[in-house]
């Protein structure tokens, strides 16, 4: 596992996800309750959670990943996850999040997202971040506010694994410099 992608803030530590917080990552990937809002959420089976898993750690073993797929602890007690993808030139960053049930309300996403930012953009120099939601997500919108991202647009086109037909989504972005 690389350990130069370790994000550390206030209260949290972001790791390579690995295989070593299975479980963890059942607890809210599995989770119709914590993923009803999500594209790709909740997984189907533990099967297709240690697929997820097994395809992040391979992308933590290339030279730049496509995608950082992160674990986010508190005091060592894994509570969610985080992901940051790049666009094909590395220009952009894409965030993405999500926080056991048990532990919302709190500003972790918040907090690790923040993290992210100011880790890639000094690791990476990169300057351009987005995020996107489900259109009801007002946690989420909530997040992409209080980290300073501005509203882009609402669009269609979006299917959530458990919910039913098309749906919209918010776009946010945030230029660093």
């Amino acid at each position: 596992m690389r350990t130069d992608f370790t994000v550390r803030t206030k209260r949290l530590t972001l790791v390579p996800l690995s295989m070593k917080y299975f479980d963890t990552t059942c607890g809210y990937a599995m989770s119709a309750e914590n993923a009803r809002l999500m594209v790709y959420l909740p997984n189907q089976s533990k099967e297709e959670t240690a697929d997820f898993i097994k395809k992040a750690e391979a992308q933590w073993k290339l030279p730049q990943p496509d995608v950082c797929e992160f674990a986010m602890l508190l005091d060592g007690r894994h509570i969610g996850g985080m992901t940051m993808y790049f666009e094909g030139d590395y220009t952009r960053g894409e965030l993405g999040w999500i926080v056991h049930r048990d532990y919302w309300g709190h500003g972790y996403a918040v907090e690790a997202a923040q993290g992210l930012i100011d880790f890639f953009a000094e690791k990476m120099n990169l300057k351009r971040f987005i995020a996107h939601c489900d259109a009801e997500n007002q946690a989420s919108v909530r997040v992409m506010e209080k980290l300073g991202m501005t509203y882009v647009e609402t669009h269609g086109g979006r299917f959530n694994r458990s919910t039913k037909g098309e749906r919209l989504e918010n776009l946010y972005e945030i230029v660093i410099g």
